[in-house]
């Protein structure tokens, strides 16, 4: 069993169209590195030296990453990690 990352659609094009990928358990920095090496591209729009940019919302069963250890935080068999990219706008 592995990391269930959900990819958002924006993302997608760099995953070959897949909504969803399996990760390796370790960090949410691990697991960015470890998708970056299937999916080239991906971790420049999720991170940037080794933090998780501050417009993209990361998600371990739906807890926020904010709130636990930010990209320390770990992963385990099992677990379902969201990629949400914050969206702004307004008049």
């Amino acid at each position: 069993m592995a990391v269930k990352v959900r990819i958002p659609t924006p993302l997608q094009r760099l995953t070959q169209g897949k909504e969803e990928v399996e990760g390796v358990p370790g960090t949410i920095i691990g697991l960015i590195q470890d998708l970056d090496k299937r999916f080239p591209g991906i971790a420049e729009r999720i991170s940037e030296g080794g933090k998780v940019r501050r417009f993209v919302n990361v998600y371990v069963n739906e807890e926020d990453i904010r709130f636990l250890d930010a990209e320390n935080t770990p992963v385990k068999d099992g677990d379902e990690v969201s990629i949400v990219p914050a969206i702004a706008g307004g008049e």
